[in-house]
């Protein structure tokens, strides 16, 4: 059986849309948990995600609601969700299951201990207290396992 540049676009289209939905259920997943790990710890919300696109595009919020608003649109919206198309290029490569997410994992929790230090919003990873590590890697394992689950689940065959 042949298949077609249309067969093609539509398995390609599916992915994507696969590991964005991931990427929106592995979001949701790390903020219930740091919404669990603000209200033990009692710190405040990070605008860091805010931070880093305003440096990265030379914007800047009004006033800090703006800047509380914009940090959760790009929580949500950019670095969360599309966090998943990592995930969609992984299951094209054939990576499935608990290695794919502990590659998922590594890769967003790597990117983040590189990107924040060299836009100057925190300091080089070697420097962050072992509270900040264990944080920031629970944190990223939760994304990434539950992106994965939800991948892999909608990448079952019937």
């Amino acid at each position: 059986m042949t298949t077609t540049f249309g067969q093609i676009l539509g398995e390609l289209g599916c992915t994507i849309g696969k590991g964005l939905l991931a990427g929106l259920a592995g979001t949701a997943a790390i903020t219930a948990g740091q919404a669990v790990e603000i209200a033990w710890t009692g710190r405040q919300p990070s605008t860091t995600p805010a931070e880093a696109v305003e440096k990265v595009l030379g914007i800047k919020a009004v006033d800090d609601e703006h800047k509380a608003r914009f940090a959760n649109l790009v929580h949500w919206g950019y670095y969360g969700t599309s966090w998943g198309l990592f995930r969609s290029w992984l299951g094209l490569m054939g990576l499935h299951g608990t290695a794919a997410s502990l590659i998922h994992w590594l890769a967003i929790w790597g990117a983040a201990t590189v990107m924040l230090p060299s836009l100057e919003l925190a300091p080089p990873a070697r420097e962050w207290p072992a509270k900040m590590h264990v944080t920031e890697g629970v944190g990223h394992l939760l994304y990434a396992e539950v992106a994965g689950r939800v991948y892999d689940l909608m990448s079952q065959r019937q």
